[in-house]
């Protein structure tokens, strides 16, 4: 299982946002569509950062509210982790994992191509799984 097949199912779009604007729209944004990143990319669909609600979290625990009037690029992560469409399931899971992230930009010829999140690729594996048991199964009852 890849990547390109868990974008093939769940779509490509990818929520961003310009570097210039202020981490209260960041948090705006993320409460208003229910997600835990987005994606900071520059004019060419390039990605510039990444800013999670922990980022935000941990700017305001240390600066208070008046945090939030900050640019996104003040927090971002700029050496944002990318995969590729060909990466597996397991290398994307290590990837995640060894850098303690939940989401990872997808980049195809440099470019913002879709975003993974450690949900979609946990649902993938037991479905993997679930399909790997089911064909055990189906082999020892026809044995």
């Amino acid at each position: 299982m890849t990547v390109k097949a868990i974008l093939d199912s769940k779509g490509r779009d990818v929520v961003t946002i310009a570097a210039d604007k202020t981490l209260g729209e960041a948090a705006a944004l993320l409460a208003d569509r229910g997600i835990g990143a987005i994606v900071v990319k520059s004019g060419d669909d390039r990605i510039s950062g990444i800013l999670s609600e922990r980022d935000i979290v941990r700017v305001i625990a240390g600066e208070g509210p008046g945090a939030l009037k900050k640019p996104v690029s003040a927090v971002m992560t700029a050496r944002v982790k990318v995969c590729r469409e060909d990466h597996t399931v397991t290398e994307v899971m290590q990837i995640m994992t060894e850098g303690r992230f939940r989401h990872l930009p997808v980049e195809k010829d440099g470019r913002l191509a879709g975003i993974v999140s450690i949900g979609d690729v946990v649902k993938r594996r037991i479905q993997e799984v679930e399909r790997e048991a089911e064909e055990i199964r189906t082999y020892i009852a026809t044995a």
